[in-house]
C-alpha cells in the first residue's frame, strides 16, 4: 500500500512516517520546509529518515538512504500543477495530511499564511483525492476548534462553531470542506482533532520546548493565566499509534445519521471526526513540576495574564476512537516529559 504523508519534516509527520515505514508501507513524505521555526531541526528530522539536506531539491522525489520504502519530496501544497503531477505519477492508496501552518499566536501576526497553507493547500489535496481516488483521506484538525465551548470533556458530537483564533477557524473550515467532498464524491475522509501533542523532536514554539530551554539557561518561563490552565497533554507516540489505526479504518456513512438532528461527528457521507488525546488532563503547574523533576532544577516563573486566542482548559472525550480502533494512550506526563528532556539534552548538547 502506498501512502502520502504531508508534513514529514514536522513533528508528528516525522514520527508517523517512521511508523508507517516500519509497518511496510510504501511511504512518500512531503514538506515545504518553511522557516516558521528553525529549519535545522526540520532537516535533522529528515536526516533521521535517511533524507539528506544537500540532496533535497524543489519538486524532486528523492529516496531515503536508510529505508528502501521511503521517499521525500519538497513541495508547496499551494503548487497545484506540481501536486497534480505527483498524484498522477504515484497513485496513492492513502493520504494522511499533517502539514499546516500551525500555532494559535502566530495567526494573530501573519493571518495570510494560514489561508494559503491551511485553506488553499487543503483544497488542492482534496481535489487530488477526487481526481486520483484514494481509499482514505485522513487529516489533522485541532482541539482549538472547540473555542468558546467549555463543556468538558470536549466531544466531537458537540457543536464547535465558536473558534477564537484564525488558526482554529481554518481547521474547522478543513472539516467542512472535507465533508462536502465526502458527500459529493464519496471520498472517505477522517479529521483528527489533536490535543496538545508533546515529546522528543517537538516544535520549538510549544510550551515544553520553551520551558526546557529557558530553565536550562536560568531564564524565567512565561506562564499564562498565571498557571491556571488545564491541558490534555498527549505523548507523540500515543498519537501516532492512533493515527496509524485510523488510516487503516476508512470512514463510512453512518446508517442512523439523522438530518433532522445532525451529529457533527459523522454523516450520511463517508465522513468522521474524532478527538485524539490522552483524555487525562493535567494542570499546567503540574506539567511544569514534571519538567523541573526531569531537569533537576526549579523554574523561575513569569506569571502573565491569558493570551488572546487561548483557552482555559482542554479535555478530550476519546470514547469514539476507543470504540472504533481500541485507542488507549499509555504514556504518563512524567514519562513523556522525561523522554523529551533526554532528547533535548542530547540533541542540543546541554
Amino acid at each position: 500500500m502506498k501512502i502520502l504523508i504531508t508534513g514529514t519534516a514536522g513533528f508528528i509527520g516525522f514520527f508517523l512516517a517512521k511508523r508507517m515505514i516500519a509497518e511496510g508501507y510504501d511511504v512518500v513524505g512531503l514538506d515545504n520546509i518553511n522557516d516558521y521555526y528553525d529549519v535545522r531541526l526540520k532537516f535533522a528530522r529528515l536526516e533521521q529518515t535517511g533524507i539528506l539536506q544537500q540532496e533535497i531539491m524543489d519538486g524532486k522525489c528523492i529516496s531515503s538512504r536508510i529505508y528502501p520504502n521511503y521517499r521525500f519530496i519538497k513541495l508547496d501544497l499551494e503548487n497545484e500543477p506540481a501536486l497534480h503531477q505527483l498524484f498522477e505519477a504515484e497513485r496513492f492508496d492513502y493520504v494522511c495530511h499533517l502539514a499546516a501552518q500551525a500555532g494559535v499566536r502566530y495567526s494573530l501576526q501573519n493571518p495570510y499564511a494560514y489561508i494559503q497553507s491551511n485553506i488553499v493547500g487543503f483544497m488542492h489535496l482534496l481535489e487530488m483525492a477526487r481526481r486520483f481516488p484514494v481509499k482514505h483521506f485522513v487529516y489533522a484538525s485541532t482541539s482549538s476548534v472547540y473555542g468558546l465551548n467549555a463543556r468538558m470533556p470536549l466531544s466531537p458530537h458537540q457543536p464547535a462553531d465558536h473558534p477564537i483564533s484564525l488558526y482554529a477557524a481554518t481547521k474547522k473550515s478543513n472539516e467542512m470542506m472535507a465533508h462536502s467532498y465526502s458527500h459529493l464524491f464519496g471520498i472517505p475522509t477522517t479529521g483528527l482533532r489533536f490535543f496538545t501533542v508533546y515529546g522528543p523532536w517537538g516544535r520549538p514554539d510549544m510550551a515544553l520546548f520553551l520551558f526546557t530551554r529557558n530553565m536550562l539557561a536560568d531564564k524565567p518561563i512565561q506562564v499564562f493565566n498565571r498557571g491556571e490552565m488545564i491541558r490534555d497533554f498527549t505523548y507523540v507516540e500515543d498519537i501516532v499509534e492512533g493515527v496509524k489505526r485510523i488510516i487503516e479504518y476508512p470512514a463510512s456513512g453512518h446508517p442512523q445519521w439523522d438530518a433532522q438532528h445532525p451529529d457533527p461527528a459523522c454523516s450520511s457521507a463517508p465522513y468522521r471526526i474524532y478527538n485524539i488525546g490522552n483524555s487525562n488532563p493535567v494542570k499546567l503547574m503540574d506539567y511544569i513540576h514534571a519538567i523541573e523533576k526531569a531537569l533537576g532544577k526549579k523554574a523561575k516563573l513569569d506569571l502573565l495574564p491569558m493570551q488572546p486566542g487561548d483557552v482555559y482548559a482542554t479535555h478530550a472525550d476519546v470514547s469514539d476512537l476507543e470504540q472504533a480502533v481500541h485507542y488507549r494512550p499509555s504514556t504518563s506526563v512524567e514519562e513523556g516529559v522525561r523522554k523529551f528532556v533526554e532528547w533535548y539534552r542530547s540533541f542540543y548538547q546541554v
